[in-house]
């Protein structure tokens, strides 16, 4: 519905689409920047503002078009440029982005919400030292910036550098106390969890679980950290917990296998692991499965099983390990011996591999 009571002219328009769109009444908005450009099909504040509703309504491939639309008339606009780039971030263009936000970067070197995109955009494309020095540069403006600090710990978690990025998370945990998102507290979790400091992790995935009882992440990760200090128990409440929203992970009823095999219950191991076979192809339900054989003396079934998987994965150490294993335990040393000689092992595992060896012939 046409309404020209705010006027004729192309400001007032592009003035009233403003302020609907501002206001969330985006149809309304529309027509007011329809209305404008049918009086100038090149004005860009109505071009810019058609992009800035498409963009908010989840349209980005329509965002492009009108920012690239006002670009070919005003190729400095800032708006545009800003909307253009968030646009093919949405797409997870991230490149087409980075090129976008340095063209708006060459006119405001010190917007740090531009900044801390282009970060972000470099992370997604690892280019870490780029990424890395677009953080930084935020944080020497706001160095309490918290987009700045929980995406600088994102990038050191994708390299591994887990020292860095708990550095990173601890700082925004200090910032926010209790408060923080919910992400951060499962963030410090896993960096702690990473560096095997299981103790230190799970305070932070239970901050997490109090506030979101099926947060997958803090069960998850609550769940890892018992296992990984050899607390089956606890470690299958966990699991299980998982298992109650997603029956059908194969990896979570794996890893409840595992838990049931340390507990001794071995047909519940059993049922586990074959659900997750049932799932779909999985090595360690596999591998699962024919420890729960040679625990229970099955040697041939086992043998049978890991053999099979040895012929699947021949460059995979623990296939061989746990089928020497049971050849030894089956009395049949020698065959252990054959097995591990004809692994592939280099570096610290080939030294682990002739000290298996050496003790198997010594049986």
């Amino acid at each position: 519905m046409s309404d020209r009571s705010a006027g004729n002219d192309v400001a007032s328009l592009s003035r009233h689409g403003y302020q609907l769109l501002k206001s969330g009444e985006y149809e309304q908005s529309i027509e007011r920047f329809e209305e404008a450009l049918e009086l100038e099909p090149e004005n860009c504040y109505a071009l810019v503002g058609l992009g800035d509703i498409a963009r908010k309504q989840g349209r980005p491939k329509d965002a492009v078009a009108f920012y690239h639309t006002c670009l070919e008339h005003d190729p400095q606009n800032a708006f545009a440029l800003f909307g253009l780039a968030d646009s093919y971030r949405a797409l997870r263009k991230h490149q087409d982005a980075l090129k976008v936000w340095e063209r708006y970067l060459e006119h405001d070197d010190r917007n740090v919400a531009v900044l801390t995109r282009v970060a972000d955009a470099y992370r997604k494309v690892r280019e870490k030292r780029k990424s890395e020095e677009m953080y930084r540069r935020v944080l020497g403006i706001e160095e309490e910036n918290p987009y700045a600090l929980i995406g600088l710990g994102h990038l050191h978690y994708d390299f591994r550098e887990y020292e860095q990025a708990l550095e990173c998370w601890l700082r925004m945990y200090k910032l926010r106390g209790r408060g923080v998102d919910i992400r951060v507290l499962t963030s410090i979790g896993n960096s702690y969890r990473k560096l095997k400091q299981f103790d230190e992790a799970i305070p932070y995935f239970t901050r997490a679980l109090e506030r979101e009882p099926d947060n997958f992440y803090a069960l998850f990760g609550l769940a890892d950290c018992h296992r990984g200090l050899n607390e089956p128990q606890p470690s299958l409440r966990y699991w299980n917990r998982i298992l109650e929203h997603d029956p059908q992970n194969k990896v979570i009823l794996t890893r409840a296998g595992d838990a049931y095999r340390s507990m001794g219950e071995l047909e519940e191991a059993e049922r586990c692991y074959r659900k997750a076979l049932d799932i779909g192809d999985d090595l360690y339900a596999a591998l699962g499965l024919a420890i729960v054989s040679r625990t229970r003396g099955e040697y041939a079934d086992s043998i049978s099983l890991l053999e099979e998987l040895r012929r699947e994965h021949a460059d995979i150490y623990r296939v061989f390990a746990e089928l020497a294993a049971t050849y030894a335990q089956s009395g049949r040393p020698g065959d252990a011996v054959e097995v591990l000689s004809s692994y592939p092992a280099q570096g610290t595992e080939g030294a682990h591999v002739r000290q298996l060896i050496e003790r198997y012939r010594q049986r």
